[in-house]
């Protein structure tokens, strides 16, 4: 009995340790709702684009035509996909009587962000010079890297995820015209089989 009683400690101790050390408040829901919403996105694309799933075949003069309203659908995925995810994350950690800001945090924060900038302008640049074509996988792949680095910080399983929209990046890089379809599968599909994975192992 009193060594049950002893691995009952460490057992709490290193829970708590990692409670104190990583980000555990993330919501699986929000990874299922996000890639709800690049779904609707790329649909919203596609519809726009008129030409099939490659857009390779669209004239550039259409491509710019039409970029305002897919920066703007860009924007408007991304700002709800953060939105939902900070607003599930802090109802998640109230219930557990978590703090969302702390160190552990701040750490996936600046982890994630510096990649997701870079990658960001890199993408500005590209959309400057006119290459639309590598606009997908430089966002998939620079994601990718952004999910690896916070990965340490939080959830192990969330490093599986960055792994595949990398190997999705490259491919999509493989196979120009296609990016749209690429993207929908890297942040629509596997957003979410992901937070449904995690929904039913963390939150349930």
């Amino acid at each position: 009995m009193k060594e049950k009683e002893i691995q009952d400690e460490l057992t709490s101790i290193r829970s708590l340790m990692e409670r104190s050390s990583k980000f555990i408040s993330l919501s699986g829901l929000a990874g299922v709702l996000a890639g709800i919403y690049a779904l609707i996105g790329a649909g919203i694309v596609f519809y726009l684009m008129h030409w099939g799933i490659d857009y390779s075949n669209v004239p550039f003069l259409h491509l710019v035509n039409i970029l305002p309203a897919i920066i703007i659908t860009a924007l408007a995925v991304l700002i709800l996909s953060i939105a939902t995810g900070v607003y599930l994350s802090y109802k998640k950690a109230g219930r557990r009587g978590q703090s969302i800001w702390g160190s552990a945090s701040k750490q996936v924060l600046f982890n994630m962000s510096v990649p997701l900038v870079t990658g960001g302008f890199l993408m500005l640049i590209c959309l400057h010079r006119g290459y639309f074509g590598i606009i997908a996988p430089v966002s998939l792949i620079f994601y990718g890297l952004a999910l690896i680095g916070a990965s340490n910080f939080t959830f192990s399983d969330v490093k599986y995820l960055g792994l595949c929209q990398i190997l999705t990046g490259l491919i999509t890089a493989m196979l120009p015209g296609y990016g749209l379809v690429f993207w929908a599968l890297g942040f629509g599909v596997l957003h979410i089989i992901y937070g449904s994975v995690m929904y039913l192992k963390y939150d349930r």
